[in-house]
């Protein structure tokens, strides 16, 4: 039977909402502009763009991640003025257009996801400013991605012997494009905590230049905020420091309800184990597999990016692990992808899990590739 599921994009994270939940052989119903050729009485060939209503049949599925853009590509299911039976098109997602979804089959994890994406209290509630002289990123940090704002670059001459002036100007004007980035990227209606990061000295000085120009220009906005900035250490200003940010105890107490900061501390927790007692620390599907047919998996950690698989048997054994794990009390934690702590778990296969208790038969190594149903 066939079920069907209606959304509004309203913003970007319902983009990748919807990107983890199509599959190829899905059908997509949307509006979308068709280009078609008219022939007028005279017999001259011309071609129009229309707007029409099409249901692809999904055979592919594009997501870019900087533009929050998805686009679809499948052969038309149903009759059409403009698009005959079985030719291809490809519809492009767009924030506040509505589209229907149908599946032969809803599994647990994709109803899970539809439930995330419905729940209005899992938005981006942390910005993170991570920089070093010249260099800064701005992040919006959401549960489902990490979504980068703003780039600035701006080159710092060196101080020379007995005059500083063009060192400070440039550095001036580095702290105003910062700034300005601040005010325009961050919502402070859903923020509630905007992270400094850099080496050294640099997010204090910024941060002394921020307010003192808030409070020149007499900026509402940054001094009732002011309580929500919180400086911390990282090493650079590159964006992969985000993810020693996040680690960062004294910001995991702080940011203890987001989703972001329970992934990056389930890892660290994963780590720690492997270190100190590796028989109850698995990765790699079949290891997994076999501690969760033994009811030994505590928490188990996988990344949404197997999910994705378009082979359907596979993603059906992710599911099934899934089920398993939640049927016998366990917790699951689903990482983003686009998260830096999910990066961090692709590369250790994609899933691994905490025990109960050890299990020390399975330390040998096997071929991942094989369901080792035995």
């Amino acid at each position: 039977s066939t079920f069907l599921f209606k959304k509004i994009h309203k913003e970007a994270e319902d983009m990748w909402h919807t990107y983890n939940l199509l599959q190829v052989g899905d059908s997509l119903r949307a509006s979308t502009i068709r280009k078609v050729q008219t022939e007028s009485a005279t017999g001259s060939v011309g071609s129009s763009r229309v707007r029409t209503t099409l249901t692809l049949s999904v055979e592919t599925i594009d997501f870019d991640s900087q533009a929050c853009q998805l686009r679809v590509k499948g052969t038309n299911m149903e009759e059409n003025q403009y698009v005959k039976m079985g030719a291809y098109h490809t519809i492009e997602l767009e924030l506040n257009r509505k589209f229907t979804l149908a599946k032969k089959s809803w599994d647990s994890v994709v109803l899970d996801r539809i439930e995330q994406a419905c729940d209005a209290a899992q938005k981006a509630d942390v910005a993170a400013v991570v920089m070093q002289e010249g260099l800064a990123n701005l992040v919006l940090v959401t549960p489902a991605m990490t979504l980068l704002r703003a780039k600035v670059e701006v080159t710092i001459p060196r101080k020379r012997r007995g005059s500083c002036t063009q060192h400070e100007k440039a550095l001036e004007r580095f702290y105003e494009a910062v700034m300005q980035a601040i005010i325009r990227h961050i919502n402070f209606d859903v923020v509630k905590c905007v992270l400094v990061g850099s080496p050294g000295f640099v997010k204090d000085q910024f941060i002394s230049y921020l307010f003192k120009e808030a409070v020149r220009q007499d900026n509402k906005l940054l001094l009732e905020n002011r309580p929500k900035f919180m400086l911390v250490h990282s090493s650079s200003g590159h964006k992969y420091s985000l993810k020693e940010i996040l680690s960062d105890p004294a910001v995991t107490s702080r940011l203890s309800d987001t989703k972001a900061a329970g992934e990056v501390k389930a890892l660290e927790e994963f780590y720690k184990m492997l270190q100190h007692e590796p028989d109850r620390a698995f990765y790699g599907i079949a290891h997994v597999e076999k501690a969760a047919e033994a009811l030994a998996v505590d928490t188990l950690l996988i990344s949404d990016k197997l999910f994705r698989h378009q082979d359907i048997p596979t993603r059906s054994r992710y599911v099934r692990l899934v089920d398993n794990v939640r049927d016998n009390g366990g917790n699951v934690r689903m990482f983003s992808s686009l998260h830096v702590s999910g990066e961090q778990l692709t590369q250790l296969s994609g899933v691994a899990a905490i025990l109960r208790f050890p299990i020390a038969d399975l330390s040998e190594p096997e071929d991942e590739s094989s369901s080792d149903e035995d």
